[in-house]
């Protein structure tokens, strides 16, 4: 794949806050005797991390190497070369991201695609596990494999040493690819893509960068000669601009050993090109640029203005930094405050001062105004900046952002036991390819609690009058073709930034309010019975009020408490009349205060707290998710107590989410999958309003009070309410909070189960073709429903058909005939309200290929019906199962997803336990069996997206 980076260029903003360059070295924080804010070396540079073996081979390739433990038996490993896109001469581009694509596709010791063959049999997911990607400027790529596989691991470091320099770059094989290349850089075509075209110049300043995406060009991908690619790989992979990271639950000694054996016979060539560092050069003038589109939904308006690279070196610059985060925390919860006003003067806004590309910094603001409103939205995104210019923060607002940024740390640090290898991974990825500081945990942790005290909001203030300037601008519009009459032009737009410059201004209020969050505290309930669900670890309750509460306490995290609970009922319960009301409930509500505070002042008395608790009512339930630390569980608690008995639905944020929703949809029938989503829901459910898009009208039909009503009605009961807590907790712990905010929750002993609303697939398969859009690419979506089995055999062989089949077109449509960048068979399994099934296959191509495609597709789906699956594709299966299962044991969100799942389902949670047994009892004949009861041909549905009909 190829990535565009650091910089957005599809309607998105910057990565806010991305530092750069720290200089090495093995002093920690304690030997520097930074122990205080005034003892504070100010120019001493950051330390790295000592964790982390390093090293340099005499050919000048490096090596990162940590040992962790998390997860266990595992160890993910990345081969980081600095070769990108922009190194590319005029007859070379698009090939560092061939070339990537290449490495996937015959090496030394791995040929044609015996990579991928041999990594699935290990369990590794060509994909989600085994992948890589190409930027500008790096090219990287990535192997997480298990490590209690002494083999395994071996032929692992082997497959990165072949991609530092041993791809076969085969005549024939790199034919396939040049399809394959093609298919990935048409699905990248559309709207954003043509926009981007005309912008990037602009906003690149004309350097070499704005013509070196890493995709290519489509006469360069079809036409390049073998050797071009070739030369490109001699002159560029070579070891002074590689480095081998490697972090997991490894022998760092034994590890160290073997890259220096494998690695140090890597050679670079002679009079080998120098590795230029290319530069978005400083124009030193103001841009502008509107650009419209047909395809484009919304008008969106950005400032870029650019700056010269501030370089993380020193502690000085760390702290800089993270005057910077607090700068854009303060600045964005303004605008979305402003955002949920009763009319709100835009969708969407923000602004951020970060890392841009090629040595430099930007102050980024953008904002995505309503339909022909783009100078009022724009106005009021210049109005906030201009306020803050004037008046600056308030002190309040400035000790909430620092509160975040505490809590931050603190849990950083408690966690840092439990810390994922890829964390590590990209700590010393950065640093390498980017100069970013690699910090290590404790440095890290001293170094914000020490320097966190020392910021002051005089500084903070000054840094929008350092970045908000008017030199160095660009802005560019982006918009619908039908809002290009009503599109300012530069004039236009100088206008509106004078008019705002010489508003009358007030400064900004900040309102917190002081009331506690619940107006009376809860009576106390009881816990009456209690069941052990020994085989998995976990506790069932029965409380004084019905309420069921299901325990799994954990050490998968020091202080992660996950929380979601369920009732059944939901919107089926309500008539067609009240859907749109029902529907938008659980999200009015949670959008809102709830007690005594509005959502403004929740939103503050939130900030710097690691709690989240939501309400939600779906078709078949409702209920609570959310999560909290140890900290945080007063306040999770009272929050779900308060979301039961006092909750609200503010008149702003009604209005605001009227505002915003219908602006959203206005111009949405422009863009082509949406127009195709439509009408694949409306050819399925004969456009029934429980299945469709929301339109105008049914925006209309959303009633505050009806809404509202419907919510209370939800929650008034619960005493059908299954909760479900993990994580790290000690039933002691918990307990005292179940019985003060769960057991005293109001209970009426309803009875209620959710309602049959008969809405189904038709019987029978139909083809439904549409025609819209611009570029030459088509879409198809090959579905077949139908009433199912629902038990624990019948799913386990359903995964397993999905598992062989994304296997098998992805070697017959990618692989063999280059037709498509990716596919894969999905499959969906429904117990309620009742058994049912759809198992799909998707893929983007040519218009002239999509048909032929389609017949590959069911010869394919047809060859497992006829002769079961490959035996050897079962068992990549079966042994990617296994090392799923491995890892989500011990992760607390699965531990979440199982049980409260089983408990909807009325399924037995210690089921889990047995599934290597069913996993085990997979075979040929069971899978085929799967095929042909499902995927009937009269049950096909064939869906296809087609550019439109004059184009």
């Amino acid at each position: 794949m190829h990535i565009i980076k650091p910089i957005a260029l599809a309607f998105l903003l910057p990565s806010l806050v991305q530092t750069s360059v720290a200089a090495p070295t093995n002093m920690s924080i304690e030997a520097q005797t930074v122990l205080r804010a005034d003892t504070l070396l100010w120019d001493a540079p950051l330390p790295f991390d000592t964790e982390v073996r390093t090293g340099k081979l005499d050919n000048g390739f490096r090596y990162f190497i940590r040992k962790n433990v998390e997860p266990k038996d595992r160890v993910t490993m990345y081969l980081a070369t600095k070769v990108g896109s922009v190194l590319e001469t005029n007859e070379q581009v698009g090939l560092a991201h061939f070339l990537e694509h290449m490495n996937f596709n015959g090496l030394k010791h791995f040929p044609k695609n015996e990579l991928v063959d041999y990594l699935q049999k290990a369990g590794v997911r060509f994909g989600s596990d085994l992948n890589a990607y190409t930027g500008f400027d790096q090219t990287v790529y990535q192997l997480p494999i298990p490590s209690d596989d002494p083999e395994l691991l071996k032929n692992g470091l082997q497959v990165l040493r072949d991609w530092a320099q041993d791809a076969l770059l085969t005549p024939e094989e790199i034919d396939k690819e040049r399809g394959i290349v093609l298919e990935e850089m048409r699905g990248g075509r559309g709207v954003a893509q043509r926009m981007r075209d005309k912008y990037l110049p602009i906003m690149l300043n004309n350097s070499r960068y704005s013509s070196r995406l890493p995709i290519g060009t489509e006469h360069n991908i079809k036409n390049f000669p073998y050797e071009v690619l070739r030369d490109f790989h001699r002159s560029w992979y070579r070891p002074d601009l590689q480095a081998l990271i490697i972090v997991g639950d490894i022998d760092v000694d034994a590890m160290e050993k073997e890259v220096t054996r494998l690695f140090t016979d890597l050679k670079s060539p002679a009079n080998y090109p120098p590795r230029t560092e290319y530069q978005v050069p400083l124009l030193n003038k103001n841009q502008f640029i509107a650009v419209t589109d047909p395809e484009m939904t919304y008008t969106v308006g950005q400032i870029t203005i650019k700056h010269p690279e501030e370089k993380v070196e020193t502690v000085r610059d760390f702290r800089r930094d993270i005057l910077k985060s607090v700068y854009n925390n303060m600045l964005n919860a303004r605008l979305s405050e402003l955002g949920q006003s009763a009319n709100p003067p835009f969708i969407q806004a923000g602004v951020g001062i970060g890392s841009f590309l090629g040595g430099l910094d930007a102050f980024n603001a953008n904002v995505v105004a309503k339909p022909n409103e783009l100078e009022h939205g724009f106005k009021a995104l210049l109005r906030e900046l201009e306020r803050v210019q004037e008046f600056g923060f308030t002190e309040t607002e400035f000790q909430r952002a620092v509160s975040v940024i505490r809590k931050g740390n603190e849990t950083a640090f408690v966690e840092r036991d439990k810390k994922k290898s890829d964390s590590y991974v990209d700590r010393y990825l950065n640093y390498y390819l980017e100069d970013s500081p690699a910090l290590g945990n404790e440095d890290s942790y001293a170094l914000y609690k020490q320097l966190l005290p020392t910021l002051s909001l005089r500084e903070v203030n000054q840094l929008n009058q350092q970045y908000y300037v008017d030199t160095n601008r660009d802005v560019i519009i982006m918009a619908p073709d039908n809002e290009k009459d009503n599109l300012p032009d530069e004039a236009r737009m100088l206008s509106w930034l004078a008019e705002i410059e010489a508003e009358p201004l007030t400064a900004y209020e900040d309102k917190v309010s002081e009331l506690p969050l619940l107006s009376v505290q809860p009576v106390k309930g009881s816990v009456v019975d209690s069941k052990e669900l020994v085989s998995i670890a976990s506790k069932e309750l029965i409380l004084s009020n019905g309420v069921k509460v299901v325990l799994k306490p954990t050490t998968f995290k020091n202080d992660e408490i996950l929380i979601s609970a369920f009732s059944p009922g939901g919107t089926s319960l309500y008539s067609d009349d009240d859907y749109f009301s029902a529907s938008h409930a659980g999200e009015l509500v949670n959008s809102s205060g709830i007690g005594q505070l509005n959502t403004i002042e929740l939103q503050k008395y939130m900030t710097g707290k690691n709690v989240n608790i939501s309400p939600y009512v779906s078709e078949r339930a409702e209920g609570i998710s959310g999560y909290a630390d140890k900290e945080g569980l007063p306040i999770a608690f009272e929050m779900i107590y308060g979301y039961f008995t006092e909750p609200r639905i503010e008149d702003d944020v009604y209005q605001s989410t009227i505002a915003k929703t219908t602006s959203m949809i206005a111009n949405r029938e422009s863009n082509p999958n949406f127009v195709f989503s439509k009408a694949v829901l409306e050819s399925l459910y004969q456009g029934n309003i429980r299945r469709m898009p929301i339109s105008a009208e049914g925006v209309k039909k959303i009633n505050q009070e009806r809404a509202l009503s419907i919510y209370k009605e939800r929650f008034a009961d619960a005493s059908d309410f299954v909760f479900t807590i993990v994580g790290s907790f000690t039933e002691e712990e918990i307990l005292p909070f179940i019985e003060r905010y769960l057991a005293s929750l109001p209970s009426l002993n309803r009875k209620e189960e959710a309602k049959d609303l008969g809405i189904y697939e038709p019987e029978k398969g139909l083809e439904t073709v549409v025609h819209k859009g611009q570029e030459q690419k088509a879409t198809a979506v090959l579905t077949y429903y139908g009433d199912y089995t629902y038990n624990p055999e019948e799913n386990i062989n359903m995964d397993a058909l999905e598992h062989v089949l994304t296997t098998k077109l992805l070697e017959r449509l990618r692989e063999e005939e280059s037709g498509v960048y990716g596919t894969a068979a999905r499959a969906s399994t429904s117990k309620f309200p009742k058994n049912r099934f759809s198992f799909t296959v998707s893929f983007g191509t040519a218009v002239d290929k999509y048909e032929a495609l389609i017949h590959s597709t069911l010869d394919e789906i047809n060859k497992v019906k006829t002769n079961g699956p490959l035996l050897s594709d079962l068992e990549k299966f079966k042994i990617e199962q296994k090392r799923q299962l491995e890892l989500s044991l011990k992760e607390n969100r699965f531990w979440m997803s199982h049980l409260s799942g089983a408990y909807q389902r009325g399924e037995d949670p210690a089921r889990v336990n047995h599934y290597l047994e069913e996993l085990n009892q997979i075979s040929v004949e069971s899978v085929k069996k799967v095929a042909n009861t499902y995927l009937q041909d009269a049950k096909l549905f064939k869906f296809i997206l087609l550019p439109d009909e004059s184009k």
